[in-house]
């Protein structure tokens, strides 16, 4: 749902303004909306009767109206007030309100809360009465027109879900006039035909009307009139990943309800069959010499540049289909080519094959593409893996992850895409380190559970078969061995950490009984009879734990922070997690890496801390850890990031005090993770999650929520946080400038990688991964985070738009203190 409010103006004059009980008076308040702007809206007039029949003359009433916004029962920003100061009528309130939020950041239960006080007495205030009234009706329309709303006297508005003071008035005791008003309403909407002379006769009686209802209920509630805009179709709140094709069971009612449509999404036949037909007439070899017209050329071209996540209408294969030859000479139109083709169709999917391997080659991102749950055609996927042997072995780490998920849509358990990873993995310890956890962490799914069993059994036997080299390396039993010992480590670990939780007391004594079960119970693990490889780094030998460097953090899970002797006489941190899904930020910081290595191949280091994760299970894993502090600890202790860095990097002539190689690294990391951030949609951001090493690297860690998730209502577009632009100078510095010329630098480069990155989302899709598994359109929301319909000056236009709605947001500074006083009660 995307609106918001802009002011409307109306001069409409109260009903019972010559009634002289405050009672029976009628503030009236206007909205009108736009899609765009702020929730805005302007009081204009309220006939206060004066408290006393002798004081016309003089200033009668002093009163404001306060205002608050209720999301969910829960109070979003400050309440707004306008004040009444006028000695006669009209009593007139003419002063534009503003509130901090959009119409697009509602939810259903969003509403407003009126309340109007009197102050005239100089003693204090008294309350008038108050009403609240839901943004959005049962059926989550949002509510257009004019809202009568009865006022609670002298009770003040409350916004909680139910309310006690709702404004609008019980159907059963709705008279004549709110009838009426129903439908004037409908008429000011243009819902029902407007006859000039009989509107004049309708609207004389309903004044009439008016007046004899409100000399009859002169001791009654006074009301309050709230008018939004009017749009010319219905707004209708939707939830994000709703069914739209569920069947919906029809009401007797005149109401107007979606039917579903089993149909929906299937090929016309006939239209089918004219396209084969057509086909078949172009199959030969007349086809060949074939050019495309300059419009056709265009109409092509823009097929080929579309994202991978596009559907190709019947009509562009057919084109395509039609100048396939003359495509032969462009890479990206191979992908293109192969979703046009009917593959149930056999001779055509023979002559598509026979050009697949005419064609120019691609590059290894599209032929991710190939390998998607698109692609049944095992002549396709294998051309797909034999493009994908050209990488390099640094390149293959990036797609890994991707690439054991992309097993699932092979045809056989022992595909070609398998055994290329296995032979791959027989070369490079680092890859048959990491194949062999992405494997066993996927055994547990019980839908491919036989597909993984098998390629971790051909991994195993092509690995002890394995000879030992003239070279000195181990022999594949001993480097199997190696791998396998791995999950010992982990189990024992687990252990441990059972035994630790179950400790009573304080995080102190947990500490302390971890270094107990080090050097007692599990001794063993201070030196290792054989050296481990890291899971974390496989190429590094683990000699042993150092009990007295190993301890907690302070969680709800106790994850370990555990240091580890290495064989090279040096030592290895890592934190060890049971409880928790690390699934999802494995993929995030795959995602950094992948990202940080694009902007390195056009020269553009932005200093990232692509840290590694390991998820051994579905609820464990290891963790590098990097010394770093926290951003709240920053503050709290120094309290600010500039006094942080100049601590580590002083310099008098620097910028700051700081050295400017500091201040640059911190300025460009800023900017990487601010660009990152975004296109992932990261959500849950605070200053405990934002982490600083002493060279000035900002990262992020805890990545429990993307593609938009978030558990804080109204996230900014990305976690850019005061301090760190105060860091920079403020936004009018030159080093802020400087940040922002980064950041659509970066946001440029990646968005000429996005078909990469989303063939990489794509891959993923099927995969058992929280944020990603649950929603259908994880890929899309990816690929609307790029704006692919913007060039590269629009896109910088657009993402310095997104920076400054970032730096002015108030709304997640009120949730970061919330978040500081949940720390500080842990």
């Amino acid at each position: 749902m995307a609106a918001a409010a802009a002011v409307g103006i109306s001069r409409t004059s109260a009903a019972g303004a010559g009634s002289s009980n405050i009672n029976s008076s009628e503030f009236r308040f206007f909205l009108s909306c736009d899609i765009s702007l702020p929730l805005t809206f302007r009081v204009l007039q309220a006939p206060i009767p004066p408290p006393a029949q002798d004081g016309l003359d003089k200033k009668v009433s002093e009163l404001f109206v306060e205002c608050k916004l209720y999301i969910d029962g829960i109070q979003f920003g400050l309440p707004v007030n306008t004040r009444l100061e006028s000695s006669g009528p009209p009593y007139c309130w003419n002063e534009l309100i503003t509130l901090c939020t959009k119409y697009r950041d509602l939810t259903s239960l969003a509403q407003l809360a009126f309340t109007v006080w009197d102050v005239s007495s100089g003693e204090g205030k008294s309350v008038v009465g108050g009403a609240t009234i839901f943004l959005f009706n049962s059926k989550k329309q949002l509510k257009t027109g004019k809202q009568k709303l009865q006022l609670w006297p002298q009770k003040e508005a409350d916004g909680r879900v139910p309310t006690t003071t709702p404004g609008k008035v019980p159907k059963n005791e709705r008279g004549e006039i709110e009838r009426l008003e129903r439908l004037v309403n409908k008429y000011e909407r243009g819902q029902i035909q407007h006859v000039d002379w009989l509107d004049r006769l309708a609207f004389s009686a309903i004044d009439k009307v008016k007046e004899k209802e409100c000399e009859r209920l002169e001791n009654s509630f006074s009301s309050l009139v709230v008018e939004f805009c009017s749009f010319e179709h219905r707004v209708v709140f939707q939830e994000s990943g709703a069914n739209f094709y569920a069947p919906t069971p029809v009401s007797l009612s005149n109401e107007l309800v979606t039917v579903w449509d089993p149909e929906l999404g299937r090929t016309n036949p006939s239209e089918h069959k004219q396209l084969k037909l057509a086909r078949s007439l172009t199959r030969g070899i007349i086809d060949k010499d074939l050019k495309p017209s300059s419009n056709e050329r265009k109409s092509l071209q823009k097929i080929i540049k579309c994202p991978p996540t596009r559907t190709i209408l019947p009509d562009e294969k057919q084109l395509v289909w039609k100048f396939r030859f003359s495509l032969m000479s462009e890479k990206k139109a191979l992908t293109k080519f192969l979703r046009s083709v009917d593959w149930s169709d056999i001779q055509e999917a023979k002559q598509a094959v026979e050009l697949m391997g005419k064609w120019e080659t691609i590059d290894v991102a599209d032929a991710l593409e190939l390998l998607s749950s698109d692609f049944n055609s095992e002549e396709v996927r294998a051309y797909a893996v034999s493009v994908l042997e050209r990488a390099d072995d640094e390149e293959l780490q990036c797609y890994l992850l991707q690439l054991v998920q992309a097993l699932r849509f092979e045809r056989s358990d022992k595909s070609r895409l398998a055994h290329f990873l296995v032979n791959r993995a027989l070369s490079n310890i680092e890859i048959a380190s990491f194949l062999r956890w992405y494997v066993v962490v996927e055994l547990h799914d019980h839908a491919y559970a036989k597909r993984y069993y098998s390629t971790y059994d051909m991994l195993e036997d092509e690995m002890m078969k394995m000879v030992a080299r003239e070279d000195g390396d181990e022999d594949g039993f001993r480097l199997w061995q190696s791998l396998s010992r791995q999950t010992e480590l982990t189990a024992q670990l687990c252990s441990i950490m059972k035994d630790v939780r179950n400790t009573r007391g304080n995080a102190e004594k947990k500490i302390e009984k971890l270094r107990q079960l080090l050097s007692g119970v599990h001794s063993e693990l201070t030196h290792f009879d054989e050296p481990i490889r890291s899971p974390l780094a496989p190429t590094l030998l683990l000699t042993g734990v150092v009990p007295q460097e190993s301890s907690i953090f302070k969680s709800s899970l106790i994850p370990l922070r555990l240091t580890f002797k290495t064989a090279n006489g040096g030592t290895s941190k890592m934190i060890f997690k049971k409880g928790d899904d690390l699934r999802q930020d494995q993929l995030v910081i795959q995602m950094v890496s992948l990202m940080d290595r694009l902007l390195k191949l056009e020269n553009m280091d932005l200093h990232l801390t692509p840290y590694q994760v390991l998820a051994t299970g579905q609820d464990e894993g290891m963790v590098e850890f990097i010394p770093s502090s926290p951003l709240a600890q920053i503050i709290s202790e120094h309290r600010s990031i500039t006094s942080y860095l100049q601590k580590f990097h002083p310099d008098e002539d620097g910028p700051f005090g700081i050295t400017v190689q500091c201040l640059e690294t911190f300025i460009k990391s800023c900017a990487g993770y601010s660009v990152i951030t975004y296109i992932m949609g990261v959500g849950d951001r605070h200053l405990d999650n934002l982490l600083i090493r002493d060279d000035g690297c900002l990262f992020h860690v805890d990545f429990g929520f993307i593609l938009g998730r978030d558990p804080k209502p109204f996230p900014p577009p990305m976690k850019l946080c005061k301090e760190m632009v105060e860091a920079m100078g403020g936004t009018e510095s030159q080093y802020y400038t400087r940040f922002k010329s980064y950041c659509c630098e970066a946001y440029n480069i990646l968005r000429n990688n996005s078909s990469l990155i989303l063939n990489l989302f794509t891959l993923m899709e099927r995969s058992s991964i929280p944020d990603i598994s649950t929603d259908e359109n994880a890929t899309l929301k990816v690929q609307e985070k790029f704006r692919l319909d913007l060039d590269d000056e629009e896109a910088i236009h657009f993402f310095q738009g997104l920076i400054n709605d970032s730096v002015s947001a108030l709304f997640p500074q009120m949730v970061e203190t919330i978040h500081r006083w949940a720390q500080y009660w842990r």
